[in-house]
């Protein structure tokens, strides 16, 4: 069976950055602890200040199904929305 793997690009206002950072930061660890969870990390782009990356890895759908649900998920998005110009999710799959 193949991983799920996904990149989320944010751009985020600028006066709002350090707090994002922050915050993704513990979703990261967070989310590393939980079941299936193989890879999360937190990437910063050195040509653009506005632009911060996700990279998740996850066993297999059931695992990622798991993390979409969780309270803490819900809570850090809505914490964030207000921050972010634009935000896009591309999903892959690993062999």
């Amino acid at each position: 069976m193949s991983r799920i793997m996904i990149v989320v690009e944010f751009e985020v206002k600028s006066e709002h950055r350090s707090q994002f950072v922050e915050l993704m930061k513990g979703h990261a660890q967070r989310s590393r602890a939980e079941d299936g969870c193989q890879q999360f990390d937190v990437l910063l782009p050195q040509d653009n200040g506005g632009r911060i990356l996700l990279v998740e890895a996850w066993r297999d759908q059931a695992a990622l199904d798991a993390h979409s649900k969780t309270p803490a998920l819900a809570k850090t998005r809505q914490t964030y929305q207000p921050w972010l110009v634009s935000r896009k999710a591309t999903r892959c799959i690993a062999d």
